[in-house]
């Protein structure tokens, strides 16, 4: 993918975060980052290193123990400012459960645009059109717990696009996916030029394909000084089916 339309306008600032569990070391740790107008960056980190922690701070789920949170050069502190904040940024979560919570997927999908003052009929159009957006125009009437998980995963993505957001923190967004629909939900991120999304995967294709830049995070920080890049390469052994390593 690339940076055509990046810019070095700030959307959201993060300085000196830190958050840490009850008698646990901290997991987020006086971490600095910024998150550009326009821009669209993965973060590729193993498992308990602090990226669902992160994205929690910064939609307000959590509060940091310390550190700054500015959103459109405003800071972000008290719950009021976070109610503002999840208005315009949209947070997918790890667990399509946890973001799920109608008998049907369209009131599910409805229910956003409906929070925000949208009549009706303006909530119900824009849901059935997001619905389409991503494939899941017959999926209106169906019972969402009756769903499989990768159908989840879609109706999940569906109530946070229905918002509209202008940021966009995706937590492994392809869990679940079977191949056709990644490639759907590439085709459909890479369409956002106007909006900046936070993606976590440990899917180094899909990083590769929708996000301009790579990070890892460790401490408790991201390294934004140390992009990851991806490669691949293929070759010939002339010992067959010999397990062997490469360093």
């Amino acid at each position: 993918m690339n940076d055509n339309t990046r810019t070095n306008t700030a959307i959201l600032t993060l300085e000196g975060l830190s958050f840490h569990y009850p008698e646990r070391p901290a997991i987020i740790d006086n971490l600095d980052f910024t998150l550009n107008e326009k821009t669209h960056i993965g973060i590729a980190a193993p498992n308990g290193s602090g990226k669902s922690t992160l994205f929690h701070l910064i939609v307000g789920l959590l509060k940091p123990t310390a550190g700054r949170i500015t959103f459109k050069g405003r800071e972000i502190s008290r719950e009021e400012d976070f109610k503002q904040l999840r208005r315009q940024v949209g947070l997918l979560f790890q667990n399509a459960d946890d973001q799920l919570f109608f008998p049907t997927v369209l009131e599910d999908v409805a229910f956003g645009p409906l929070n925000l003052g949208k009549s009706k009929e303006e909530a119900l159009t824009l849901s059935l059109q997001v619905l389409d957006n991503l494939g899941l125009a017959d999926f209106a009437d169906r019972i969402t717990f009756k769903l499989s998980g990768g159908e989840k995963r879609l109706v999940a993505l569906a109530t946070v696009l229905a918002m509209e957001p202008e940021v966009l923190l995706l937590d492994e967004p392809t869990a679940g996916l079977d191949h056709k629909t990644k490639h759907k939900l590439i085709d459909l991120l890479n369409n956002f030029s106007n909006l900046s999304y936070l993606v976590v995967s440990h899917e180094f294709d899909f990083l590769t394909a929708t996000t301009e830049h790579i990070y890892t995070m460790e401490n408790g920080k991201i390294l934004v000084d140390e992009e990851l890049h991806i490669h691949h390469h293929e070759h010939a052994h002339r010992s067959g089916k010999q397990p062997h390593r490469h360093i």
